[in-house]
């Protein structure tokens, strides 16, 4: 079967033996610069190239990600790993198969169509005879580059792709075995804990020498560069208790504190950069065009805002690192997702080169998108760095990780639409803003990696702030999947990058689409509703694209909108990007006398194109519908002149089991057709089809997340 697939990270790395290595024991290792966090790639990985090399799974070893070692793969993030990392392994695959039947061939003296595979045994049907992988290849580099050009299996001929497989992993962690980041031990490895100032804006003036100093003579050691101060010992619980010494001791300046302006006044008000979109979502260098009145011939002409709070990431576990300096070299451990990002701006903070630095991943506190991970490695290395030859494992508390780590910026999407006579969308208009989320440690001028490391701006000689500048390029940041997939005429799409909001923002998953997706989908229910058309048949009216269209209709089959029975039902859709996963979402819920969210079931229908790691894939809907309606319903950041305030589950409380709906996923079946990233699809539709759900309930239409029992009151007030 001819290849349909393409991988980018091919083009940067197209030696074989980048990708592919047989052992000596005829095992087959794989190299990928994409990390698992929780989200199975490892085990999609090993099931593609299982079956482009006729060998059983569990002959499959994913290396784990080092840099210098692993294709550098930029970020894991973006729903792209299927896309590129898991069509480089299968062309890579295919390309190995293919010369290791070239050299069976040649080494059993066959016509190469006589050979077949069977786990790593080549045999001709001919003559009998065989030889392994491990005798052709083992320990052999292949020496050659991957042939984008190979024809890779057909689906037919597929053993695991597709079907139920235990993720890689699972009985270790199963069975309590599995080493996490946090579990990592080290002969003479001290414990760290890092003393923070009350905010962002504050910085040591001092602190009492006699604490100081009693802390060194019971063995702890202490690490201040500027107002970055640490603590680290040989006993953690010691170390915790030596910190909270420490900071009770501290004199901080505070600067004024955080800003307490209104924030949805200041997203709307502040100064900001505007760009018009355009082509599919892409930023122009231009002046906006303005807001022109409605078409000749408009029947009607409806205008909505939408909000949603800051977010943080909530990782159930706080972030952490290790690192050892030691002969002029740095090793650091890391749960990050972009460790070649990682090592580069450590280095430059450091001063040292990139080459002296190696990042290793291990699997820590998963997340989706930039949380703690990489400022929690650069703690670890910093302090490693000032005690040469130890090992230093640095963990975050959980006040840390609710009030240090980046969140997901605040948005506003203002909304206009207009509708002809027969229903149809004449005009469109959207306009999104918010902060960015465009602050990973990427390495840059004027230190813009180490700016972008939390830590950094506290030490004495810090780099220059990092200026964020909104970001050109195809469905990113603020304005992802701000160009609806639906067919609107007279479309007037505008990014708005705003400045001087108080709180740190970067990646969280989805970036702008949850937001952008849930005032999209909210504003197509008041459309439709005003044209006095079904929700379904309104947005159909509007999809040309085909497999949209396919996913949309089978949702529709299985959900009866119009049934009366107390409960209320919503839908949303979108497609991740204009480019990756589709997704339906239906949700019904009810809303009680205690004005509480109660769900009770969610439908989700997907199209990721091929499907290869079902039961993953299957995780990846669940779980990105069970995260984007904790966002919806109870998720906000808070905070006072003097502080975080939201530092715990209590003061950022989380969905929990007693409101998780029955959940049903229906996956589009798609053999051989290119893999779509799925990891954020769901999300944006999630919100959407919750707030349209409440407003079928309740006659409320809620705009502004999240939908907690005071906001829902304030609402029926105003109806």
């Amino acid at each position: 079967m001819s290849s349909a697939f393409s991988s980018t990270s091919l083009k940067n790395h197209p030696g074989l033996d980048e990708w592919i290595s047989v052992g000596t024991d005829g095992r087959i290792a794989i190299r990928t610069g994409k990390v698992d966090i929780g989200q199975r790639i490892s085990t999609a990985l090993a099931i593609i190239a299982a079956d482009e090399l006729d060998v059983d799974i569990s002959r499959i070893d994913v290396i784990r990600t080092v840099t210098g070692e692993a294709p550098d793969e930029g970020i894991t993030s973006g729903s792209n790993s299927m896309m590129e990392s898991g069509a480089a392994i299968r062309l890579a695959s295919a390309t190995a198969r293919a010369h290791l039947l070239a050299k069976a061939a040649d080494r059993l003296g066959v016509d190469i169509d006589t050979l077949e595979i069977d786990d790593g045994l080549i045999q001709s049907r001919g003559t009998n005879r065989s030889v392994t992988f491990a005798e052709l290849q083992g320990g052999i580099p292949f020496g050659l580059e991957v042939d984008p050009d190979i024809s890779v299996k057909s689906p037919d001929d597929h053993k695991f792709v597709g079907q139920h497989i235990a993720p890689l992993g699972l009985s270790d962690i199963v069975k309590g075995e599995y080493t996490f980041l946090q579990d990592m031990k080290m002969p003479g490895m001290l414990h760290a804990r890092v003393v923070r100032p009350p905010h962002y804006h504050a910085r040591l003036r001092g602190l009492d020498d006699a604490v100081a100093d009693r802390l060194a003579e019971g063995g702890m050691r202490l690490v201040r560069d500027g107002s970055y101060l640490a603590v680290a010992g040989p006993d953690e619980y010691a170390v915790i208790r030596a910190a909270e010494r420490l900071s009770a001791s501290c004199d901080w300046d505070a600067a004024g504190g955080i800003p307490q302006t209104d924030l949805y006044a200041a997203l709307t008000g502040n100064e900001r950069i505007s760009l018009p979109v355009e082509n599919d979502g892409v930023p122009q260098k231009k002046p906006v065009p303005p807001l022109e009145d409605p078409p000749e011939g408009t029947a009607q002409t409806l205008t909505a805002r939408y909000d949603k709070p800051y977010h943080s990431h909530g990782s159930i576990g706080p972030s952490a690192g290790v690192a050892l300096w030691q002969d002029d070299r740095l090793k650091v451990w890391s749960h990050s997702q972009g460790i070649y990002f990682l090592r580069d701006a450590i280095a430059d903070a450091l001063n040292i080169d990139a080459d002296a630095v190696q990042i290793e991943h291990v699997p820590g506190a998963g997340c989706y998108g930039h949380n703690g991970a990489d400022d929690a490695a650069f703690d670890a290395a910093l302090i490693a760095h000032a005690l040469p030859g130890t090992p230093v494992l640095l963990k975050w508390t959980r006040e840390e990780e609710h009030s240090w780590a980046p969140y997901a910026t605040a948005m506003s999407m203002e909304m206009q639409a207009s509708l002809g006579a027969d229903g149809r969308v004449t005009a469109w208009s959207q306009e999104s803003y918010g902060d960015t989320f465009n602050m990973r440690p990427r390495s840059g001028p004027n230190q813009a990696g180490p700016a972008r490391l939390l830590s950094s701006r506290f030490r004495a000689d810090p780099p220059p702030p990092f200026i964020p500048q909104p970001t050109i390029a195809r469905h990113v940041g603020i304005h992802r999947n701000l160009d609806p997939l639906y067919t609107f005429p007279n479309k007037r799409l505008v990014k708005n990058l705003v400045r001087d909001l108080p709180l740190r923002t970067s990646a969280l998953r989805t970036l702008g689409a949850f937001g952008n997706v849930f005032a999209l989908e909210s504003f197509m229910d008041e459309l439709a509703e005003a044209a006095g058309i079904d929700p379904v048949a309104f947005r159909l009216n509007h999809l040309e694209d085909p497999r949209g269209r396919e996913v949309l209709e089978t949702l529709a089959g299985q959900i009866d909108l119009t049934a009366d029975d107390g409960r209320g039902r919503g839908i949303g859709f979108a497609q991740y990007k204009n480019l990756k996963a589709y997704s339906a979402v239906y949700v019904e819920l009810e809303v009680n006398d205690a004005a509480e969210i109660v769900m009770h079931r969610a439908l989700l229908v997907g199209d990721a194109g091929e499907i290869v790691d079902r039961d993953g894939l299957t995780a990846q809907f669940d779980g990105g519908f069970l995260q984007a309606a904790s966002w919806a319903i109870y998720e906000q950041v808070t905070w006072d002149r003097d502080g975080i305030t939201s530092r715990d589950w209590d003061g950022y409380p989380i969905l929990r089991f007693d409101n998780i709906p029955e959940i049903e996923t229906v996956l589009i079946e798609r053999p051989g057709v290119p893999f779509l990233g799925a990891g954020e699809a769901v999300s944006g539709p999630t919100g959407a089809a919750i707030a349209n759900a409440i407003y079928n309930a309740t006659g409320i239409r809620l705009r502004r997340m999240p939908f907690t029992p005071d906001a829902i009151r304030a609402a029926a007030l105003e109806v």
